[in-house]
């Protein structure tokens, strides 16, 4: 089968296709027939290294990309009964050495995939699962009450879009940081006050929350800079891993999004809430799964309103 891979790391250009043998569905696993695979910031970050010491026992070549659409082929033994062969399907991968979602054919946990959204196609599909899970995460972990005050960075972004629409279906008020040319994107998916985006975002929010939000999700990884916008006490999720310290006895926890990779229900739920509307499903350029490295040039180059996708039909 076709892979997308790479075997050191490096800048876009050590991604190569590569011929894999095709992957066997073992017990309580199945076999997709991928079509769409997202990309996103976290596969460039396995691509330059980021990730290596995760990896240190497995050998390469490594195969990027954690969300996977297409077509069910093959049922492991014990594979769980809700799924079938022919099924569309949307899966949340962990990458670990040629397990990731960037190949024709991939095998994954059963409890990991859920139907693809009626009403989808495979590119749309493949842009929902690790985005939204990660929102659903940082919302769960910040467990805020209904009707209190969420500040969102990066709110633009695939993760802070998705962050705005389940927070608002959560009952929550939402503050959102967005460039002149965002506002009106970010007013869409929701929020109900936006501030101008960029190192004074923290002062911004405090002009509208003077004593502080109770949560925010860093969406831009701002890190200390929005610090500052959380009330004594409150609660910040960061999404790249950073752990603080902050002052003034806030909360901050880094989320992983592999966490919930199990968690079928979670993933269900998301699915169910793409198909209803409460959740939008942004696709910025489709490319062949050939032009991964371009791909991942135009990632890194930023400004993207939704994600890329690689096309493996």
């Amino acid at each position: 089968m076709k892979a997308i891979a790479l075997t050191t790391y490096g800048g876009p250009d050590v991604l190569r296709e590569v011929d894999l043998p095709t992957p066997e569905a073992g017990p309580g696993e199945v076999r997709i027939r991928v079509h769409a695979a997202a990309v996103n910031p976290t596969d460039a970050m396995l691509r330059t290294g980021v990730y290596a010491a995760r990896t240190t026992d497995v050998p390469p070549p490594y195969v990027p990309g954690m969300d996977a659409a297409g077509v069910i082929d093959q049922l492991g033994p014990g594979a769980d009964g809700r799924l079938s062969v022919g099924q569309r399907v949307v899966a949340l991968v962990v990458p670990t050495g040629p397990r990731g979602a960037y190949a024709e054919q991939i095998v994954v946990p059963a409890e990991s995939v859920v139907p693809a959204p009626a009403g989808t196609d495979h590119a749309e599909a493949a842009t929902l699962l690790m985005n939204a899970a990660t929102a659903r995460l940082a919302l769960d972990t910040l467990a805020l009450p209904k009707g209190a005050t969420l500040a969102v960075t990066g709110a633009a972004g695939a993760v802070g879009g998705y962050t705005i629409e389940l927070a608002k279906a959560d009952g929550l008020t939402v503050v959102a940081d967005a460039a002149p040319h965002d506002r009106g994107l970010v007013r869409g998916f929701g929020a109900d006050h936006l501030v101008d985006r960029g190192t004074d975002v923290a002062a911004r929010i405090r002009e509208l929350a003077p004593a502080g939000v109770p949560g925010l999700v860093d969406g831009s990884d701002q890190r200390e800079e929005a610090v500052p916008a959380v009330a004594d006490g409150g609660a910040f999720v960061a999404l790249r891993g950073w752990q603080g310290p902050a002052e003034r006895a806030i909360t901050v926890t880094p989320v992983f999004v592999a966490s919930v990779r199990g968690d079928t229900a979670l993933l269900d739920t998301l699915r169910l809430q793409a198909e209803q509307g409460v959740l939008s499903l942004r696709v910025a350029k489709v490319l062949p799964a050939s032009d991964a490295a371009e791909a991942h040039r135009l990632l890194e180059a930023g400004g993207l309103r939704g994600r890329l996708v690689l096309d493996f039909s």
